[in-house]
């Protein structure tokens, strides 16, 4: 076979011999040297060849065979089945939406993960059928999948799984899943996990604030009840546990409204970035100080927010992409909560 030529073992080298193999043949995939469909020697061609005993090969094609590289054909023998590795460890990356806080999760990912990897990144648009097509496009096509579960329902409100979603994900090898941010799914009690607590990490967080909080007269939420990409519920049971609690003022809003009624006294936390600037907007032609006459916290922290600013409660974004690198490159299998933090700034 012309393979064999390509395949090269260093006696010499502290690498162990099935190991040379698997990179080897990586390699000359990802040089072109050998094609989807491709034929590849059997186990023992291979080590007659190579003088390598039958254990060392088929420890080899064992490894190629998990990560789906070659295939085992009953009676025909083994074949490549998948030509697009640019690396050793091949990632995919589902994403609910795009936006300034999500890719900073995944560039924070991408710079601490090892060099011989390649990651593939796909957003849904919290949208189940388009969540579950790219899930069977790609099973078992991949090492490792990082997945963010936000859904939507036909009223535009938030939901972490559906009975379909479950059942796709229940598909993937543990070994190879890690859920991202929101850990809200039937018998996960075995599933890696990086991610937030919604209901508590906003609780917490405001009480942290409490003493800067309690110079205001009344809390507003702007809560989204209908979103594109909505927000989960839990959210809004924090914030009023936390109300409650202290025995404070509040409402729920849906949006900031043109023309909102504006009093001294005010305290708004907003959680989608168009609310905030049309608050900040009003405020400014009504001649409201910001952080005086009426205070202003944003959810999700920011590189704009932290300009202009504006308080923030938000979780660690570059620490949520490191801890799950981490997990990848060091094969931990936990479940970690990411902290979540107040951060006062002159808007409150």
């Amino acid at each position: 076979m012309d393979i064999i030529k390509f395949i090269k073992i260093d006696e010499n080298s502290r690498v162990p011999k099935y190991q040379q193999i698997v990179d080897s043949i990586i390699n000359n995939i990802s040089m072109g040297n050998l094609e989807m469909d491709q034929k590849i020697p059997s186990i023992n061609l291979f080590s007659e060849e190579f003088y390598l005993s039958r254990d060392t090969v088929e420890k080899a094609y064992n490894i190629l065979k998990q990560r789906n590289i070659i295939s085992a054909i009953k009676g025909k023998g083994y074949y490549i089945t998948r030509t697009k590795l640019i690396s050793k460890v091949n990632i995919l990356f589902l994403v609910n939406k795009l936006s300034t806080y999500k890719m900073r999760i995944y560039n924070s990912f991408l710079n601490s993960l090892v060099p011989n990897s390649h990651t593939d990144l796909h957003i849904y648009h919290c949208d189940e059928s388009l969540f579950l097509n790219l899930l069977d496009k790609y099973k078992s096509a991949y090492d490792y999948y990082i997945i963010m579960p936000h859904f939507k329902n036909e009223n535009l409100q938030h939901i972490s799984s559906t009975g379909a979603i479950v059942e796709a994900i229940n598909k993937i090898p543990k070994d190879k899943l890690i859920i991202m941010d929101n850990f809200k799914l039937p018998d996960s009690k075995e599933i890696t996990a990086v991610y937030q607590d919604f209901e508590n990490d906003i609780y917490d967080a405001l009480k942290k604030g409490i003493d800067r909080i309690l110079k205001y007269k009344k809390i507003m939420l702007i809560y989204p009840e209908k979103s594109i990409y909505p927000y989960p519920k839990r959210i809004l049971y924090g914030f009023i546990r936390f109300c409650e609690e202290y025995k404070l003022d509040y409402e729920i809003l849906n949006e900031i409204y043109d023309d909102m009624i504006l009093k001294k006294g005010d305290l708004f936390i907003t959680i989608e970035e168009f609310d905030l600037v049309s608050l900040i907007k009003q405020l400014r032609e009504d001649e409201f100080k910001l952080g005086q006459d009426i205070g202003i916290i944003s959810y999700n922290d920011t590189p704009l927010k932290e300009l202009l600013g504006i308080t923030v409660i938000s979780t660690d974004f570059k620490v949520m992409g490191e801890t799950v690198s981490d997990m990848i490159i060091n094969r931990k299998k936990e479940q970690i909560k990411v902290p979540f933090n107040f951060i006062d700034r002159d808007s409150l």
